[in-house]
C-alpha cells in the first residue's frame, strides 16, 4: 500500500455511466455530467471490490449491443444458410420425374424379358 493509499480518508462513490462502465468518484464533488452515482459509498478499497464484483464484463454496452446484433445476424444467415443447403440437396421435380420414367422404362424392359 502507498502512503497516500493509507491516509486516504476519503468516502467514494460508485459511478456509471451510459455505456455501463463503473468508477469511483469522491463524495464531496458533483457526481460529472454523464455519470450517475449507483447508491454504493464508502472507502476507496470497499467501492473498488463492489466494482470488481458487479462489473463482470469490460465492454461498453453499445459494443455488446453491436456483438449481440451480429451474431443474432449470424445466426439468421447461418439458419438461410441451412435451408439453401437442405433444398439444393433435395432432388428437383425434373429430377423426380426422370427418375420415374427411368424405374417404369426398368420395369417394362423387365417385364418384355420375362414373356
Amino acid at each position: 500500500m502507498n502512503w497516500d493509499e493509507a491516509e486516504d480518508t476519503t468516502t467514494y462513490l460508485v459511478v456509471i455511466n451510459h455505456e455501463e462502465q463503473y468508477s469511483i468518484w469522491p463524495d464531496y464533488k458533483e457526481v460529472p455530467n454523464g455519470w450517475r452515482a449507483v447508491g454504493e459509498t464508502g472507502p476507496k478499497q470497499e467501492c473498488l471490490d463492489y466494482i470488481d464484483k458487479v462489473w463482470t464484463d469490460m465492454r461498453p454496452l453499445s459494443l455488446r449491443k453491436q456483438m449481440e446484433e451480429a451474431k443474432a445476424a449470424n445466426q439468421v444467415i447461418e439458419k438461410e444458410d441451412t435451408k439453401t443447403k437442405a433444398i439444393k440437396s433435395r432432388p428437383s421435380a425434373k429430377k423426380k420425374a426422370s427418375a420415374k420414367k427411368k424405374a417404369a422404362a426398368k420395369k417394362k424392359a423387365s417385364t418384355k424379358k420375362k414373356s
